[in-house]
């Protein structure tokens, strides 16, 4: 590729195309490669150097942890990250403390709530993509009323989608240079099967069925295809979407997917408790490889549990905005009972629960930013173990009062005990 189109193509990319005073700057550390570096880009304007935002893509093992906190701290803006573990996977990333959280997932996040932003980097499993500020550029940028939101890139997701094939097949085709593996370009079929389940015509193919297509071949990839059966799932990117991500050396996986084309959602039902309860079962039960969840049997035909849409077989995935994952049979009946006329849950059922399993990511993931099952919340019981929670209060910087820092699936302060193999319980409300 010759070196004087990377300069222009990545300026136009990051939307400054034609500003001679932008400095390009790559940092990263050796002992992670180059596969994963981070790019910050820094303005001179006038002699004063500006900030941008900076992502990582944090990727950890099932027993490992990211290696750093997330803040709110009294007189302090933002989300802040702290605690960055000396030799941790944030450090060697290049996360620096004091720096704000901008970005979960390509989801904006500085206006939600804290614990909110906890429960997505919480929902996003072992990987994980961060944009942050470095501190001084966010105070600067707050105190001029800037809107950080325009900081950052419009849509940087790429795209889940699931076709059902009709007789005609999954309507696209696919398309790479002879002899490269792992480069795929879709075309689309108009009206289609792939068209009506949202892939875009043009669009590069990342995964297929949940596995990263980087190393198959044409053939390969062709026969994967073939044992799809009816259906098959697929991550695909845009052109640019691609390009954000080939150009800072990061992988874009369903982890960060835009999922409102899938057919696959969970449901918020509320209830108002009448006389004769709320009309249902909640069974705790096994639904595979070993994972315990709360699910809902014995709906009463006319009450408030069947007039909100539940359906038995429903796994119960949050209470009153807040998530039940991890959490036993009892901690749930008190959840519910919190509030004593109503309750608000969210619920998924067996279908799309059989599907996130599939891909290997939980659907509280994919809830839409504005979506009011996960909004505003109070937490009024421990977190279950592993999970981000309340663990330190202490004296504010100025003055009395208390910091509130959750732990980003990071450094555990207070856990829970771990829970002892016990029989399957249900309760009736």
């Amino acid at each position: 590729m010759p070196s004087g189109w990377v300069l222009p193509k990545l300026l136009k990319v990051l939307g400054l195309e034609g500003d001679k005073a932008s400095i390009i700057k790559f940092e990263f550390n050796p002992k992670d490669g180059i596969d994963n570096p981070a790019l910050s880009l820094a303005e001179d304007i006038d002699g004063e150097a500006t900030g941008e935002p900076r992502f990582y893509l944090l990727s950890k093992g099932s027993t490992e942890t990211f290696g750093f906190c997330l803040h709110e701290e009294l007189g302090c803006q933002g989300h802040v990250i702290r605690q960055v573990e000396l030799g941790g996977l944030a450090q060697r990333r290049g996360l620096q403390d004091g720096d704000r959280l901008l970005q979960v997932n390509g989801h904006f996040v500085d206006h939600m709530e804290h614990q909110r932003v906890v429960q997505k980097i919480k929902a996003s499993g072992n990987q994980v993509l961060l944009a942050v500020l470095d501190g001084d550029s966010y105070e600067a940028a707050k105190a001029l009323g800037r809107d950080l939101s325009q900081m950052l890139p419009a849509d940087i997701r790429p795209r889940l989608c699931h076709i059902t094939r009709d007789k005609s097949g999954f309507g696209f085709s696919v398309s790479g240079p002879e002899g490269v593996k792992g480069t795929f370009q879709l075309s689309v079929r108009q009206d289609g099967p792939a068209e009506r389940a949202g892939v875009p015509s043009g669009s590069w193919l990342l995964e297929l069925n949940g596995h990263s297509v980087r190393s198959c071949s044409h053939s390969q990839l062709a026969r994967k295809l073939k044992q799809s059966g009816s259906k098959v799932t697929l991550l695909v990117a845009s052109g640019p979407v691609e390009e954000f991500y080939r150009l800072r050396g990061l992988q874009a996986t369903a982890a960060l997917a835009d999922t409102s084309w899938l057919p696959f959602k969970a449901r918020e039902l509320h209830m108002v408790k009448g006389d004769a309860g709320y009309g249902f079962l909640l069974k705790e039960d096994d639904y595979g490889s070993g994972d315990v969840g709360q699910f809902l049997w014995d709906i009463d035909a006319g009450l408030p549990a069947e007039q909100a849409g539940m359906k038995e077989g429903d796994r119960v995935l949050a209470v009153n905005g807040e998530s039940i994952e991890g959490l036993d049979h009892q901690e749930t009946v008190l959840r519910i009972r919190a509030h004593k006329e109503q309750v608000t849950m969210l619920v998924i059922d067996p279908a799309s629960d059989a599907f996130y399993r599939s891909i290997g990511l939980s659907p509280l993931l994919f809830l839409d930013d504005g979506d009011p099952a996960l909004g505003s919340c109070t937490p009024s019981l421990p977190s279950p173990s592993d999970s981000p929670g309340l663990c330190h209060i202490d004296v504010g910087p100025k003055g009395p009062g208390s910091w509130l820092m959750a732990a980003a699936n990071s450094i555990t302060i207070t856990q829970s005990p771990c829970r002892e193999e016990q029989k399957r319980l249900r309760h009736a409300f």
